[in-house]
């Protein structure tokens, strides 16, 4: 079995770790089809140095957030800041340590999008951008802050490179604030994955 810790890639390239695992329920083929990835109990098991925040417990900088019922898992090991199997969001404690609150809020909200939005990692990031409209917590500078953060990443086969990414959620903004809305702009679909990977934010 492939550790928990091992190499990542995904959602921003924030990590993606294989596990060679048997069964799943339902909930963890929300995103990968008839593959799934482990539990959270499965990850656990695996990552004993993580930590389990129920979905009504969690904070980012005193601000409650959540990915609809899904726990929020903390792993300072995990190799990117963030990442995603279907059932729960994983953040690394350390890499997102000292970032703006709207840049913290982005990254966890672009590994809720893979639940809802499946493992494009353009779709999660306008999903994390809407997000942040309706929900109240992004604004003009926000959105220099991300673009900012984001513009360093390198592409790969997953993740198109940072500052095409920035160009792309920085147009969206503007028209959902030009609209008054967060919720009626569509993201572009694009082709899905069927790797069993944790979708991670960025590669590294």
């Amino acid at each position: 079995m492939t550790r928990a810790g091992g190499t990542l890639l995904g959602v921003l390239v924030f990590g993606a770790c294989a596990f060679q695992l048997g069964t799943a329920s339902a909930q963890d083929s929300t995103f990968f089809g008839d593959s799934a990835g482990p539990t959270v109990e499965e990850y656990l098991k695996e990552s004993p140095q993580a930590k389990l925040i129920p979905f009504d417990q969690f904070k980012i900088d005193g601000r409650s957030v959540n990915c609809g019922k899904r726990p929020t898992v903390l792993n300072s090991d995990f190799d990117s800041w963030g990442g995603a199997f279907p059932g729960f969001v994983i953040l690394n404690t350390k890499k997102i340590n000292g970032l703006s609150t709207a840049v913290k809020l982005y990254i966890f909200s672009h590994e809720c999008g893979h639940q809802f939005e499946g493992p494009d990692e353009t779709k999660a990031d306008l999903f994390a951008i809407r997000r942040g409209v309706k929900w109240g917590w992004l604004d003009a500078q926000g959105m220099e802050d991300i673009c900012a953060f984001i513009s360093t990443l390198k592409g790969d086969a997953v993740h198109p490179p940072g500052p095409q990414r920035c160009d792309t959620m920085r147009k969206y903004y503007n028209e959902l604030i030009e609209s008054g809305s967060g919720e009626t702009a569509s993201a572009p679909a694009t082709q899905p994955s069927s790797k069993v990977k944790a979708q991670a934010l960025a590669p590294q």
